[in-house]
């Protein structure tokens, strides 16, 4: 693909200028349907990237023409066109001409589902559409309103409601989880909230700063370091096997069992839980009175 991309002599990046690019592709003839098949089956048998090459450029318009269907939902022309000519590459590696369909019919489905999938990825930072009827819903909804002419923000009635989960073959819920999605869309940071007097605000600057300041860090440090230090040395009043105990069963990653350490002191399972329960005690009692 990456050859095909450098003979193409076009610029598929989202920073092309939109104007020059419509100009340019418009230089490339449109095949018939014959020329199509011919095209097709010889880069099958090949797959030489210059005859690629001209597959993909007949078609870039039609590339175009899909973006303007979907410019409503405010994401870059330039970069829906650039996710379309993604999804032309794949088509032209994965058509099979002896199917009898046409390339550009073929396209076109290769062509929508790049485009909509990157929607999908950059119209919300929340995920959306992550089913079929989802992504159906997602597409339509907007078109549906229009067609009953509610274009603004209001609340959408249990009828209409209804009437759309019936057309999309999806339930009331979704339909009203979607719409409120939709009119709810993601916010910028840096969107401005006041610009009166000589500063300009921004949502940015409303949004406190809940991570600890230098102060709270080095109390919390402090805290830290002598809670260790209280523990270390209420140690001193178990023996050597309350402290194997107590390290074996609470302070590895993979605690001994009380089967174990019955075993290895020639002792009840209960007699081993007690010192283990015993040892906490002397330890919290210790720590206390050194507080």
């Amino acid at each position: 693909m990456e050859k095909v991309l450098a003979l193409s002599g076009i610029d598929f990046s989202p920073e092309i200028n939109m104007a020059r690019y419509l100009q340019r592709i418009r230089i490339y003839p449109i095949l018939s349907q014959e020329e199509e098949y011919k095209l097709a089956v010889k880069y099958q048998q090949t797959k030489d990237p210059k005859i690629a090459q001209v597959l993909i450029t007949s078609h870039l318009r039609l590339v175009v023409k899909v973006v303007s269907k979907y410019r409503g939902y405010g994401l870059s022309t330039a970069e829906m066109i650039a996710e379309g000519n993604v999804g032309l590459l794949y088509a032209v590696e994965k058509f099979e001409p002896e199917k009898g369909f046409r390339f550009s019919t073929y396209a076109l489905w290769w062509i929508k589902a790049s485009i909509q999938k990157y929607i999908l990825n950059s119209w919300s930072l929340v995920k959306v559409g992550t089913t079929a009827a989802q992504k159906k819903l997602f597409f339509n909804l907007r078109k549906i309103k229009n067609k009953f002419n509610l274009n603004d923000d209001r609340e959408l009635s249990p009828a209409v409601l209804q009437q759309i989960a019936e057309t999309l073959d999806v339930s009331v819920q979704e339909v009203t989880e979607m719409n409120a999605r939709m009119k709810a869309h993601d916010g910028s940071l840096n969107s401005v909230v006041d610009s009166s007097g000589d500063s300009t605000s921004e949502w940015m600057d409303f949004i406190a700063d809940t991570k600890p300041n230098q102060e709270e860090v080095l109390g919390y440090s402090e805290t830290m370091k002598y809670r260790r230090h209280l523990f270390y040395k209420a140690l001193d009043v178990l023996n050597k096997r309350e402290k194997d105990i107590l390290f074996k069963r609470r302070l590895l990653e993979k605690a001994f069992t009380l089967d174990d350490l019955s075993k290895t002191y020639g002792i009840s399972k209960e007699r081993v839980r007690q010192i283990e329960l015993n040892s906490i005690r002397k330890i919290r009692k210790a720590v206390e009175a050194g507080a």
